[in-house]
């Protein structure tokens, strides 16, 4: 299956029109999907979410699948962005990566209803559209794996190839974990007792694995 952007069939031609008016329908169909799900919500809501008619809504899509597919699409989109954001290529090595690590959690917190929907509903995306959402994942992660790897060029960390990856994944998974737990996290931490706590596990983890090999 093919892992490149999906064309979501438009019959208008403008294309600052399109890209306004989809990011309408993602606002619109991510408070639907939250409160509803994905195959419970219609179309004729999305459109009336979105401030427009049924008829308008077709306009810029084929289906209620390409409605789905585009909030996937953006919302990794917006975290990969405000995640560089937040990212100060001032630090280096441990300092850096607590903050790709803190930065994450941020996002994660700005973005909490976009990424619970995201994550609850991909499984309902067609079989064509979900490797290219499942490689916009992996490139997030990927952007993790970076900041290790550099902690690790630089003497900080000592780490195979498969613990980088597997660090990466920790940090990712604990990062949505603020979103998917939100509902009972939230009345025990703040989000930067959260984020503290978890930066504890995680690193003091890397620590007892580096003294493990020495």
């Amino acid at each position: 299956m093919s892992t490149k952007k999906k064309n979501v069939p438009s019959m208008v031609k403008d294309q600052t029109l399109i890209k306004k008016r989809r990011e309408q329908m993602v606002k619109g169909a991510v408070s639907l999907f939250k409160e509803k799900g994905f195959h419970r919500t219609t179309t004729r809501e999305i459109a009336k979410h979105s401030g427009f008619s049924i008829g308008t809504l077709y306009e810029y899509i084929g289906s209620k699948e390409d409605v789905l597919y585009l909030v996937c699409d953006s919302v990794y989109e917006e975290v990969m962005e405000r995640l560089e954001a937040h990212l100060d290529q001032k630090e280096a090595g441990m300092d850096y990566l607590k903050q790709a690590v803190r930065s994450l959690f941020k996002v994660v917190d700005e973005m909490q209803d976009e990424v619970l929907v995201m994550y609850q509903e991909a499984k309902s995306l067609p079989h064509e559209a979900l490797p290219y959402v499942l490689k916009r994942e992996e490139e997030m992660t990927q952007r993790v794996e970076e900041v290790v790897r550099d902690c690790c060029r630089q003497g900080v960390l000592d780490l195979d190839e498969r613990v980088i990856k597997l660090t990466a994944e920790n940090i990712m998974v604990k990062g949505h974990m603020w979103s998917f737990r939100r509902w009972t996290l939230s009345k025990r931490f703040t989000l930067e007792e959260y984020t503290d706590y978890q930066l504890e596990q995680l690193l003091g983890g890397l620590s007892s694995t580096n003294e493990a090999k020495s």
